[in-house]
């Protein structure tokens, strides 16, 4: 692996403003991500998981700190620029599939690359869904979709761009244990074809699991750090 991270985060908070005032999300948190990494989040609901994935990917703007992703500083850039980074370099999963329900599956993962500027979108967008197993799905619309197909589809958008990170946030969570499980080694399986850095949110202990190293939340707090999981 790279001495370089793919994502180093320096003594991040998040700080958000509710309906009874300012709410503290994350607290100092400090984390470095080596390139080609699996890394599971865990903790309690609340704890921040999915809070710190999305300032991650640059999709939340931290309070306070520094996230460098593949050595650009996320902080220092606007919005214009973190989508252009993330159309490259970033694929993200999440548990609400996200699909744009009036697009066709192969509508539906062409459209980032072609907001990419991608000359062989659709080409692209054929193969990603062919390497999910859904060739045959690509002009059905997701509400033709089981929900294990729909989120093949978004799985295909997320890799399509062949990103060199993938951020997944309770990529199951809206799926049964059997369709989660395939899902799950495809997610995988993707990561090894593009040799992708993977950050998942999890609950499940056995998917945490299969990951280089986990990295427990409490209270926008990293708990504990435990190392060679997998």
């Amino acid at each position: 692996m790279s001495e370089t991270p793919a994502l180093s985060l320096e003594n991040i908070t998040l700080s958000l403003q509710g309906n009874a005032g300012i709410v503290d999300i994350l607290h100092d948190i400090t984390l470095d991500v080596a390139r080609g990494e699996t890394l599971g989040l865990v903790g309690p609901s609340g704890s921040g998981k999915s809070s710190l994935l999305m300032v991650m990917g640059g999709l939340e703007t931290v309070s306070s700190g520094r996230i460098t992703a593949l050595g650009q500083d996320l902080t220092t850039q606007n919005e214009d620029t973190l989508a252009g980074f993330r159309r490259t370099n970033m694929g993200v999963v999440f548990q609400s599939f996200h699909l744009i329900p009036t697009m066709t599956a192969l509508e539906n993962v062409a459209t980032p690359l072609e907001l990419a500027g991608v000359n062989d979108a659709f080409a692209r967008a054929q193969e990603a869904l062919d390497a999910v197993g859904l060739g045959h799905r690509a002009a059905h619309y997701p509400s033709q979709m089981s929900g294990g197909e729909q989120q093949r589809t978004a799985l295909a958008r997320a890799c399509a761009p062949r990103p060199r990170i993938l951020l997944a946030d309770e990529p199951t969570g809206n799926l049964d244990e059997t369709t989660g499980n395939a899902i799950i080694d495809l997610l995988f399986t993707l990561r090894d074809q593009y040799e992708a850095t993977l950050i998942m949110v999890t609950h499940s202990h056995t998917l945490a699991q299969r990951c280089d190293r986990i990295v427990r939340l409490r209270d926008g707090r990293i708990e504990t750090a435990q190392g060679d999981a997998a």
